[in-house]
């Protein structure tokens, strides 16, 4: 069997250099390794903090966004409708201004019919009194002998200056 000796001092000076080496790590490279990481954390919570704010500003955005657009749906909406009023007055005051002119013009024509028909009355009845003055003269002619043309001349004669 081996017998494992243990060798005191080697232990020491293995201890001794641990202890060293674990000095000269927390100061060289622990120190500036944990400050890394703090600045690391620092600037993730940072990123955070600005990703959060951007959302934050982009929901406010969106919110009034949204708002502008219901407000230029509710302009268009109102403006369609003003447009449809309007179009359906005008319509109506067209159909008003239709239906007066044509009893206008129907009235008028009604007027020069009337002028017409008594244009074409007095032309008919002058027609017929010359008419009836030819046909009474050629019976009369025909019937009368003159004592009694005479007779109807002077007859004629004072119903005119009576007439008159």
């Amino acid at each position: 069997m081996k017998v494992v000796s243990i060798n005191l001092g080697d232990i020491i000076a293995q201890l001794v250099a641990f202890i060293i080496l674990a000095v000269l790590l927390k100061k060289y490279a622990w120190g500036p390794l944990v400050e890394v990481m703090k600045k690391r954390e620092e600037h993730i919570a940072n990123e955070i903090d600005t990703a959060e704010q951007q959302r934050k500003e982009a929901e406010q955005f969106l919110t009034s966004q949204r708002a502008e657009l219901d407000k230029a749906r509710d302009e268009a909406k109102a403006i369609i409708e003003g447009a449809k009023k309007l179009g359906e007055q005008q319509g109506a005051d067209l159909i008003a201004e239709a239906r007066a002119e044509a009893g206008r013009l129907k009235e008028q024509a009604k007027d020069e019919i009337r002028q017409e028909k008594e244009q074409a009355l007095a032309a008919v009845r002058e027609q017929v009194a010359s008419l009836s003055v030819l046909i009474a003269s050629k019976v009369i002619e025909k019937e009368l002998d003159e004592a009694s043309q005479q007779q109807l001349i002077s007859d004629y004669l004072k119903q005119v200056g009576e007439g008159k």
